[in-house]
């Protein structure tokens, strides 16, 4: 990796925006990009909105609706096409895990977030998903939520948002870390603790377990 590759790495890191939850805020040139939208504080408005499962702070209507507009495009999954198409914005693309396609060019990848463990939570027949994106030459995965599950070890990326909460997501922090080393990302930013499951210790933890593998940036929420 060349240090020119690594420091635009580092700086899209450091200005992902998060709002508790998997809620986060990415911006690349120009285009202004949420994921799971939920808890936002002011309104906005997104050019692409991902969703990667139907619970209510994941799929929050009232929080797309915050940053939606007629040009704002939709990806999630198909069970959620109908009520999204509701919403007043572009288009809405329903996806299941492999979907692939371009937008912009922004390369969008669909793949599986489920438990095994705690498997009632987010089963795998379900079919919800995480999403990779690529930046440019960077590749940025956000997880969904999920446990540490086999599909992570053939995924590659340079930055992970990784659920931590050990109540509906991964069942220990040392989960989530292995889960960041499956995929050689070279920055890990944990989200999904601190409002119903996990807590600002746990993302200590995370980082002092990735210590000398993977950068860790814990974010403050927005």
């Amino acid at each position: 990796m060349t240090n020119e590759l690594s420091k635009n790495i580092e700086a899209l890191a450091d200005s992902i925006q998060w709002f508790g939850q998997a809620s986060v805020k990415i911006q690349y040139l120009g285009k202004t990009i949420y994921i799971d939208p939920f808890n936002l504080k002011e309104s906005d408005q997104a050019d692409l909105i991902l969703i990667t499962h139907p619970h209510f702070d994941h799929y929050s209507e009232e929080d797309i609706k915050k940053i939606a507009t007629p040009e704002t495009v939709i990806f999630c999954p198909t069970e959620l096409v109908e009520s999204a198409n509701k919403l007043g914005v572009a288009k809405v693309y329903g996806v299941v895990a492999g979907f692939e396609t371009e937008w912009k060019g922004i390369s969008i990848k669909a793949v599986p977030a489920y438990n095994i463990v705690k498997f009632d939570k987010h089963p795998k027949e379900r079919g919800w998903v995480g999403f990779i994106l690529t930046l440019g030459h960077i590749r940025i995965y956000h997880a969904g939520d999920t446990e540490r599950i086999p599909e992570m070890k053939h995924i590659r990326c340079d930055i992970i948002l990784l659920p931590l909460g050990q109540t509906y997501t991964m069942n220990t922090v040392e989960d989530a870390a292995n889960a960041a080393l499956d995929t050689n990302a070279s920055i890990a930013i944990p989200i999904h603790y601190g409002l119903y499951e996990g807590k600002r210790q746990d993302a200590e933890q995370f980082k002092s377990l990735l210590m000398g593998k993977i950068e860790v940036i814990i974010p403050v929420m927005n």
